[in-house]
Formats: C-alpha cells, sequence, structure tokens
C-alpha cells in the first residue's frame, strides 16, 4: 500500500511556497510561537465540557488571523459558560465548541478538527509548564487535570496550520473551516456540536481532517490507516440478580456470583464461536462486583463491559449476544422472569471511523511529499475509538481522515522495539508529553500540505 501511495503522490505537487522545503522553513519559523501557544494549552488544561479558556484563546488566534469565528455554535455557548463560571454542572448542547470560517474563493469546503479537552489525572512529567491544575468535572467530580493525550498540541497545531495557510491564501482556493470540540475524552462532543446544527451553521464540509498525536510514534513520524482505523466503543453493564443466603445453605438460594461467573465463560464465545473470523471484535468484562462477606450468598452482582468492533453490523451482533447470554445463563439456574438480569447498553457510544481509502492515498501522498516518504508510515486498525467519527456519520457520506502524528523519543522508542530498553510512557499516562519541536512541526506541515492538496489552487 505504501509503495502505490507514494507513486500515486508523485504526479501531485505542491505549488509555490507549499513545495516541501519552503513549507518546512515556514513552519519552522513559525515554531516559537506555536510552542508558547502549546506551553499555554498545557499548563491551562481543561476537562469535557469545561474548555472555556481553551475556547477563549483558540477564538482570539483565529480571529487575529481573519477566520470568522462561532463560538459555541450559538447563544448556548453563553449560556453554558455562565454555568460553568457559577460552578453549575454544564447541560448545554455543542458546549465550547467552535467554528472558524475563511472563505477564499470558489473551491471544495475542507474541514479541520482539533479536540480541546484534558484528562482528570495528576501530571508527573516535571515538565516546567506542567499542569497543577484542580478541576471539577460536569457530574461534580473533583480531580487534577492534566493535557495527558495531547490534545494541547492539538489546539497548537491547528493554530500553526491556521497561520500558515492563511499566510499562503494567493496559493489555494475554497473554504477552510478550523474546528475546536469539546469533549472528545468523553465521546460526547463531537456528537454535541453536530446535533447543534454544525453543518447549517459552517458550510458543509466535502472532506474532514484530522491528526493525533500518538505516543506510540516516533517523534517526526507521521502514521495512517485506509479503512476502518479505529473502533465501534460499546460500554454494557449487566445487573443480575438472584435470591441471597447463607453461605452455608447455598440449596436455599440463587447465586449471582455463579450465574455471573457463567455468563463470562460463555460471553468468550461470542468473538471465538458466532462472528467470522475475518472480522473483529472483543468483548472485555472489566469489572464484576458482588458481594459484602465471607459467609453470604449476595442477591445481586453486577458487570461492565467494554466491547469493540468495526463493522456495524458485528456490533449489534455483539450486543444481541450479549443480551442472549445473560438471560440464558439466569434460565439456566432456574430464575423465575421477574429476576432475569437487565442489560443496559449506553446510548452515546462512539462509533468506528472509517478514513476514506481514496482521501487516505490523497492526502497521505502529499504529506509524504512534503515531510518525506520515509517518515510516513500505514499502520495496523485500533481497537480504541474516537468521537471523530461522527463527523462522518451524518447521512452526507463525506469522506474523513484522521492520521497521527509521532510524539514519543524516536531512541526510546527504537531501543523498546529492540527489547534493549522499556517502552516509553504513551497517550494517558502520568508521565507522557510528546517532544515538542519535532511533534508540533511534523504536525503543523503534514497538515497544511494535506489541507493545501484538496483546496483548489489558484
Amino acid at each position: 500500500m505504501k509503495k502505490i501511495l507514494f507513486a500515486a503522490a508523485a504526479s501531485m505537487a505542491l505549488t509555490g511556497v507549499a513545495k516541501a522545503d519552503d513549507l518546512a522553513d515556514a513552519v519552522a519559523a513559525d515554531y516559537e510561537y506555536v510552542f508558547d501557544l502549546y506551553k499555554h494549552f498545557h499548563a491551562n488544561p481543561e476537562l469535557s465540557f469545561k474548555e472555556s479558556e481553551s475556547a477563549a484563546r483558540m477564538t482570539v488566534e483565529l480571529e487575529g488571523l481573519g477566520f470568522n469565528v462561532t463560538t459555541g455554535l450559538g447563544d448556548k455557548w453563553t449560556r453554558a459558560k455562565a454555568k460553568a463560571d457559577a460552578g453549575q454542572v454544564f447541560d448545554g448542547v455543542g458546549g465550547y465548541g467552535l467554528a472558524a470560517v475563511m472563505e477564499n474563493g470558489e473551491g471544495p469546503v475542507v474541514m479541520i478538527r482539533a479536540d480541546m479537552d484534558a484528562l482528570p489525572l495528576e501530571e508527573k512529567t516535571g515538565l516546567s509548564y506542567a499542569s497543577t491544575k484542580i478541576s471539577t468535572d460536569y457530574n461534580g467530580q473533583s480531580a487534577p487535570v492534566m493535557h495527558a493525550c495531547a490534545h494541547d498540541s492539538h489546539m497548537a497545531m491547528l493554530i500553526g496550520t491556521a497561520r500558515r495557510l492563511a499566510a499562503m491564501k494567493d496559493q489555494w482556493s475554497g473554504t477552510l473551516i478550523l474546528i475546536g470540540q469539546p469533549a472528545e475524552e468523553v465521546g460526547l462532543g463531537a456528537l454535541a456540536m453536530l446535533e447543534d446544527n454544525l453543518y447549517s451553521k459552517v458550510p458543509k464540509p466535502d472532506y474532514v481532517l484530522a491528526t493525533h498525536t500518538s505516543g506510540w510514534d516516533s517523534a517526526g513520524d507521521v502514521t495512517y490507516t485506509s479503512g476502518y482505523a479505529l473502533a465501534n466503543v460499546d460500554s454494557v453493564d449487566i445487573y443480575i440478580k438472584g435470591v441471597g443466603t447463607h453461605g452455608s445453605a447455598p440449596q436455599f438460594g440463587k447465586d449471582p456470583i455463579v450465574i455471573g461467573a457463567q455468563i463470562i465463560s460463555a460471553l468468550q464465545t461470542l468473538v471465538s464461536r458466532e462472528l467470522d473470523p475475518l472480522d473483529s471484535g472483543v468483548v472485555t468484562v472489566g469489572a464484576f462486583q458482588s458481594g459484602y462477606k465471607h459467609n453470604i450468598i449476595p442477591d445481586e452482582a453486577h458487570l461492565q463491559i467494554t466491547v469493540r468492533s468495526y463493522k456495524d453490523e458485528v456490533r449489534e451482533k455483539l450486543l444481541a449476544g450479549i443480551r442472549r447470554i445473560a438471560v440464558a445463563q439466569a434460565k439456566s439456574a432456574g430464575l423465575p422472569d421477574s429476576l432475569m438480569p437487565e442489560v443496559v447498553i449506553e446510548s452515546d457510544y462512539t462509533p468506528s471511523t472509517y478514513n476514506d481509502p481514496d482521501l487516505t492515498t490523497r492526502v497521505m501522498g502529499a504529506v509524504a511529499e512534503s515531510i518525506g516518504a520515509e517518515r510516513v508510515y500505514e499502520r495496523p486498525p485500533s481497537m480504541g475509538g474516537e468521537d471523530f467519527s461522527r463527523f462522518a456519520r451524518t447521512g452526507d457520506n463525506i469522506p474523513t481522515l484522521i492520521f497521527w502524528t509521532g510524539g514519543n523519543d524516536p531512541a526510546a522508542m527504537k531501543a523498546a522495539r529492540e527489547g534493549k530498553g522499556a517502552s516509553p510512557p504513551g497517550n494517558h499516562s502520568p508521565f507522557f508529553a510528546p517532544i515538542p519541536e519535532p511533534t508540533l512541526k511534523t504536525g503543523v506541515q503534514a497538515m497544511t500540505a494535506g489541507a493545501l492538496e484538496l483546496l483548489t489552487a489558484n
């Protein structure tokens, strides 16, 4: 695939100062500005649906470049901000999302997304600009806050890309939309923006791009996956009922712990015996909670399950199988219909991400031409999830692509691959922070090159 992609890219040339050396020089000259912005975002993280200051800074930056910025996609943003400032629980749709539009003649509409929220985690990187923030999330829980998934770099890269494209308006034609998205970490931000009628408040995009800084790739590299790249992510709770009794007299009860264990065992057959071997799926029981004391058989148990898949039909098959198995095991234990398990599937799931193959070939070819083919790699799909997928799932069949910008120390990564050292901390670790210069420069140059490839040249 890589050789085919780069062969196709050979016929695509970046024009004017968009040529590789010129673009790299322009990105390098702007690095200190982007790095300072990155440090600001890193030191001032905000939890999901609490991104008021991040959105405000993004707005100032983008308006200063000539973008028409819609904050919060309506007056709900103002109401949500007032609630957040007053310490109230956020309940607005769209939240602190922002959309910045630059119209520059006839041509396609290209949208680029960066997510803004951080994680409830205490930072342990030891950086001089490390976060010391404590915040309360939208559920009222207090926690330290850290950009452990590198969304701070995404915001800085988006502004860096905006600065380059604004300075190069004579070399592209079309409409550029830049999105600051809230609440990716809880999988709700993209949906909130779309439910707040994003695609009626800004021009509907012809293409949507994003990049994510990766702690599992070397800084300076770009990786991508064509087709299914990230998974459907479902959370399922099974509330098992039983009949409690003394531990010395199990014959007088119905043990929900045994029923739960049988459900767990049977769930293992869903992927191994019911799915086509060429399809992918994961059913993992992450928690089993029941009972209080050695000699008491309880009357309830609780299983917490994560379910991963790529194809929607596989998702439905796995979820239906979980329901069927839970009920079947309860019936086999002799429980009456009134004590059947309750299977709860969270409605706000994260859909799988599908990178349009043609768009992937085209954009990654331009990226390879710009930063060097030796720094662009295809990677296998992941069972992780990303709500970026929502921007393509609106019935409009908009081609989308998310690629990864490497963020970790190349020498440490190489040593780990060769078994000569431990893997360096990755995303969601309290010790993770990307190496700023190669990460930010690569992300800005790659995204700028990709956007220029899609925007019609004058």
